[in-house]
């Protein structure tokens, strides 16, 4: 089985309240095997635009890293996030 990715660019828009939406997701991710690969640190961005974090989350399945984006665990982060900053999510299917 392949695995599943989300690829997110997050640029913060409030930053005060951003800090909500960290651990928001821990029950969902959690549920759906979520795990970090990368999260801020150093970052290029020679094509597209510059984010405030970068982060890479690696899934079981991309079954799973579309029901958790999807799941109801990860619907309250999904709002606090939207509400504090503008991101661009990818869920990709791995190799």
């Amino acid at each position: 089985m392949k695995k599943g990715y989300w690829i997110a660019m997050v640029s913060i828009t409030d930053p005060e309240a951003f800090k909500g939406y960290v651990g928001a997701f821990d029950e969902a991710f959690e549920k759906y095997g979520g795990r970090f690969l990368a999260a801020s640190g150093d970052a290029q961005y020679p094509e597209g635009f510059p984010a405030d974090r970068t982060v890479i989350v690696e899934f079981p399945s991309f079954a799973d890293a579309v029901a958790c984006y999807h799941s109801p665990e990860y619907k309250a982060a999904l709002e606090l996030r939207r509400a504090t900053s503008t991101s661009h999510l990818a869920i990709v299917e791995g190799l």
